[in-house]
């Protein structure tokens, strides 16, 4: 699987313009300012296929991305950004909440949490509702380069502490600057399409 052999395919901003899918899907969930795109150029071997904005929360669509006709990279927007208003955060939740109530071939969600912290309320929500929905998942730390050894191992074990009241979660620390970790995350990923193919 040629994971720079990427392209956008689409952009959907409400449920109802979403097309169906053929493909298995590879969905990348997160809060705003995470470092979600950052982490899908590194894993597609592009600076700029996902925007990454200087300014939270300005994602307001489903970005899809075909990688090598193999499998569809699904962008969500970001959530937890409080500057956006009301009626936005409606929309962003319908159109999310739309996409996960259909029909889709979802071969892994991956959900990113800022290493450098415990996981946000709105992390942990995510995270209940891909158990309790059954989805197959894993987590992706990010930042993980701008933590010292030490704190990256204290850290790691804080996060999966709080997280073991899921089950076993597959989580991959990684650093979308450096890369550690990218290779580790394309292999799940591969594993996973070819699980669901």
């Amino acid at each position: 699987m040629n994971f720079s052999n990427a392209e956008f395919t689409m952009a959907a901003g409400k449920a109802s313009q979403l097309k169906s899918s053929e493909l298995p899907e590879v969905v990348f969930s997160g809060r705003s300012n995470v470092g979600k795109s950052s982490l899908i150029n590194k894993i597609v071997n592009r600076k700029a296929l996902a925007r990454v904005s200087g300014q939270p929360g300005k994602t307001g669509t489903i970005n899809f991305f075909n990688v090598d006709n193999t499998f569809n990279l699904v962008d969500l927007p970001g959530y937890g950004y409080a500057k956006v208003s009301h009626a936005e955060k409606v929309r962003w939740a319908e159109l999310v909440e739309g996409y996960f109530a259909q029909d889709r071939n979802f071969a892994l969600i991956v959900q990113i949490v800022d290493m450098r912290h415990k996981p946000t309320v709105d992390d942990l929500n995510m995270i209940k509702f891909l158990v309790d929905a059954k989805l197959p998942f894993a987590v992706a730390l990010t930042k993980q380069d701008k933590l010292k050894k030490t704190q990256q191992t204290a850290q790691l074990e804080l996060i999966n502490s709080i997280l073991s009241q899921y089950g076993s979660i597959p989580t991959f620390p990684v650093s979308s600057t450096k890369g550690m970790g990218i290779e580790e995350i394309r292999e799940y990923i591969s594993k996973s399409v070819e699980k669901c193919s």
